[in-house]
């Protein structure tokens, strides 16, 4: 619950702060308004962190530079045409930014940019309300023209203005009323959840590095589940990610199987208390709960109903990480998070025939080498996979989890098997078999990498040895 006494005495903290009091007092001398605004007074309020400052004033651009450039570090007016300058003060990244009147012709998301002369109309052309509070300065007035101190009390998200009329002018907020949701914990008010479900189609005119950007601040929330659920219940996220909604298969009373939908909320939601206990203070994974999200989206399209009430989705594994590259493509992640999800969706099942049965230490070195840099990303995935209601079959596996952990430890400190490479080089392997560089000294090293998985280490003489009489027999 909201206190308000106590946040109002954090926003008079937030003003005593050294770049708050440098600003305010130059913008006041200079003859200028100057506000604090959106998150900042939010989290404030909230008792949340406060990571960066966004400042509002009546000031056009030329008179936003010239006010800071005595007081600050370096300047910087990339965003001039919007309005915006940023400077480094009190050791502090700020922007200030003009008061705006736009206008959008629903088209685009681009705005006409228009300079507004109040702060109340600047605030009323917001995304949310409890991101359309600002707090003046120096005199530390709290400004909230939409009611956003009251939807911070009842933990609602809601728009300044019509949603429909919000959501039209710029899409992209209705993405942000799920990433929002899931960051402050906060329910959305029911006509704007009714607005997001009238106006979804409208996202195709937002770019898709755009919607990728507010899916990664998503997922980097603590329970992103809460907005994918808005996102699906309300069929926006069919708009760039229609592979999660075709989780939820129909289930009838021959063929039964888990809910994949909600199993593979379960699994995200675990992965994240894990990443926490395996990693405490570590930015949120974002490949890594991709991966989770997204590790069944190939069974709809692997499923098979067998006689006698039994369903199948083989190679589920394999169609999902291609499906994955897929549609992180059509989302223009980078080339680096594609390969991790995509290979952690292939090799999510890998662990299950271990529980099946012991495993040699060639197989759990194949298992470390194919993991490759993934591996940490792997445990975690495939510990996070087990939903099972079953206590004993969760115990049962998680004990197995244990064990090929500890052994993974075990021939890592024996072998240094995180860098797993044959005991002869490709130039050793040309003095001893007097072959020159072509395609059998990959051959041969491969043989030798074979041996080095499924033998250990072996000493450098007997690798000869054995690379010889491999040869031997090959050229037979």
């Amino acid at each position: 619950m909201l206190n308000m006494a106590e946040g109002i005495a954090r926003l008079g903290a937030l003003a005593e702060s050294p770049v708050v009091d440098t600003l305010a007092r130059a913008f006041d001398d200079a003859g200028f308004e100057l506000a604090i605004v959106g998150g900042p007074v939010r989290d404030a309020l909230l008792d949340r962190p406060v990571n960066d400052f966004d400042f509002t004033t009546d000031a056009r651009p030329d008179d936003i530079l010239r006010i800071v450039k005595p007081i600050s570090t370096a300047q910087w007016d990339i965003g001039r045409a919007f309005g915006t300058i940023g400077a480094k003060v009190a050791g502090e990244q700020v922007e200030v930014t003009t008061y705006r009147a736009d206008s959008y012709d629903g088209v685009t998301r681009k705005p006409t940019v228009e300079f507004g002369d109040t702060i109340d109309a600047d605030l009323g052309r917001r995304d949310f309300t409890v991101n359309a509070m600002a707090l003046r300065v120096p005199g530390r007035t709290l400004i909230d023209p939409t009611g956003g101190v009251e939807d911070l009390v009842r933990g609602t998200l809601r728009t300044p203005a019509d949603p429909a009329v919000s959501f039209g002018d710029d899409p992209l907020r209705m993405l942000r009323a799920a990433r929002f949701s899931s960051q402050l914990g906060f329910d959305v008010d029911p006509a704007t959840v009714d607005a997001i479900v009238e106006l979804r189609a409208s996202l195709s005119i937002v770019s898709p590095e755009r919607i990728r950007s507010e899916l990664v601040r998503l997922l980097q929330t603590d329970d992103p589940v809460r907005g994918i659920r808005l996102l699906v219940d309300t069929g926006l996220i069919e708009q760039f990610l229609p592979e999660i909604p075709a989780l939820r298969l129909e289930v009838d009373e021959h063929h039964h199987h888990k809910d994949v939908y909600e199993h593979s909320l379960t699994v995200l939601q675990q992965t994240i208390e894990l990443e926490a206990r395996r990693h405490p203070g570590a930015a949120p994974d974002v490949p890594l709960r991709l991966a989770a999200l997204l590790h069944d989206i190939g069974k709809p399209a692997t499923r098979r109903l067998e006689k006698g009430g039994g369903v199948t989705f083989h190679h589920h594994d394999v169609k999902g990480a291609r499906m994955a590259r897929k549609r992180m493509q059509a989302l223009r992640f980078d080339s680096d998070t594609t390969a991790s999800v995509t290979q952690l969706i292939e090799q999510h099942l890998r662990f299950f025939g271990y529980a099946e049965g012991a495993w040699t230490d060639s197989a759990v070195r194949r298992y470390v080498r194919d993991a490759g840099a993934e591996l940490e990303r792997l445990h975690i995935l495939t510990r996070a996979d087990v939903t099972t209601r079953n206590v004993r079959k969760a115990r049962r596996l998680a004990a197995a989890y244990d064990d090929i952990e500890q052994r993974i430890a075990e021939l890592a400190a024996q072998e240094e098997l995180d860098a797993i490479r044959p005991e002869i080089d490709g130039n050793r392997i040309q003095e001893v078999l007097g072959i020159r560089p072509g395609r059998e000294v990959g051959e041969a090293y491969r043989f030798l990498l074979d041996l080095r998985l499924d033998e250990g280490v072996i000493g450098q003489d007997a690798a000869e040895q054995r690379l010889r009489e491999w040869w031997a027999a090959r050229s037979s």
